[in-house]
């Protein structure tokens, strides 16, 4: 079959698989589960893959609600992976994850059922927990998965069709301050306030935002404080999130941050101790990967594509694109400058905008798939071009 002729026979394919898919996102939305507990779906997602022919592994790489689904067409050729999430915010879901998998299932099974004649892999992924902590792809990552695809691929609701060229490093820990309780109004001079330490420790990290680059935040939140007015705290307790797009930036602040909590300590004699809860890094972007997946987002025709995306969180799935060349395609079903993580994300959830970004996502996926199984020299191009981005960050060099 011609390059042309297997592209418009996918796109035909997932216009008829649109309607269940749109059922399938409606069905995860209506049963939103947090990171870990997204038993529902990893079932509806696993049950659908199952029916397809796919052979599904779950639990897999060392978590519950994981699942490895693969299909594999001949001897040889590329792996293509189709990286899916499904968890959930506390409000619902607010950041669109429930289009992903039904997204992911539309372009394996349109790969599957109409590209027939060449060899290759495809395997949709099911990754938990992307809103937790340091994300369920790094401990993914630790117990072996992904090393084995020579591409990954995501998709992910939102403002514009578009494609992002970096990411936040972060870095997630908590601070505890101990001191000594007193009665704060008889005996003041016996307590050592670890509320005043924290703070101090505000105030600090505070007055830091300016003695760093532009890209840095900081944000910090009291999760313990004390109970009573009249007793000096003796225990408080904060969580503190940094994030650069540079990472070994971010190393230099998380050394200051350390400092400013050592010296709030000095000052008030009290201790401190520090926990980590989580780390991300940046993404590693490949631009020919960009490209390519924004080259057919224009030929089917997709809504609000917009540039590159230049501000942007962070996300486990960098920590994967540090190993394997990898994209991630966002399609538009809320208006442009909509954030994410908030009511107008949720109320648009079950939206025909909503199901028509998913129903293009799943096209623009299995094109840029066909583009990389059918033409061996676009999957030279973006792997050389990932061990040139991969060597610029680690010298430092930039063109």
């Amino acid at each position: 079959m011609e390059l042309n002729d297997a592209k418009a026979a996918i796109e035909a394919h997932i216009d008829s698989l649109a309607p269940c898919l749109a059922k399938m996102s409606d069905a995860l939305f209506d049963h939103p589960e947090l990171g870990f507990r997204e038993f529902y779906a990893c079932k509806l997602l696993t049950d659908a893959l199952r029916s397809r022919g796919f052979e599904v592994e779950t639990p897999y790489a060392g978590l519950e609600t994981a699942f490895r689904a693969v299909w594999r067409n001949g001897t040889g050729g590329p792996n293509i992976g189709l990286l899916c999430e499904y968890d959930a915010l506390p409000m619902g879901h607010g950041c669109s994850h429930h289009l992903q998998g039904p997204s992911c299932i539309g372009a394996a099974v349109a790969l599957k059922e109409r590209l027939i004649d060449v060899p290759y892999t495809v395997e949709v992924i099911g990754t938990p927990a992307e809103e937790i902590e340091d994300g369920g792809k790094t401990s993914m990552l630790a117990n072996g998965a992904f090393r084995h695809h020579d591409i990954v691929l995501m998709m992910h609701g939102g403002n514009a069709c578009t494609t992002d060229i970096k990411s936040m490093a972060l870095s997630d820990f908590r601070v505890t301050y101990s001191g000594v309780s007193s009665h704060s109004a008889i005996a003041p001079d016996k307590g050592r306030s670890a509320l005043e330490a924290l703070m101090l420790a505000s105030n600090g990290i505070a007055y830091l935002r300016g003695h760093v680059l532009d890209d840095t935040r900081m944000a910090m939140i009291v999760e313990e404080g004390g109970s009573a007015v009249n007793a000096i705290v003796d225990r408080a307790v904060a969580r503190i999130e940094l994030r650069s797009y540079n990472r070994d930036y971010l190393d230099q602040v998380i050394a200051r941050v350390e400092n400013i909590l050592q010296g709030a300590a000095l000052m008030t004699e009290t201790t401190f101790d520090i926990v980590k809860i989580g780390e991300m890094h940046s993404k590693i972007p490949v631009l020919s990967l960009n490209d390519m997946l924004m080259k057919n987002a224009r030929h089917i025709g997709a809504r609000q594509i917009g540039e590159p995306r230049r501000k942007t969180g962070a996300t486990d799935f960098a920590s994967v694109m540090r190993l394997v060349p990898g994209s991630c395609i966002r399609t538009a079903f809320v208006p442009k400058g909509t954030p994410s993580h908030s009511q107008a994300y949720l109320d648009a959830g079950k939206s025909a905008d909503a199901h028509r970004a998913l129903a293009e996502a799943a096209k623009i996926l299995s094109l840029t798939g066909v583009d990389l199984i059918c033409e061996p020299e676009n999957l030279r191009t973006v792997k050389a071009d990932f061990a040139d981005a991969m060597e610029r960050e680690r010298t430092g060099r930039e063109d």
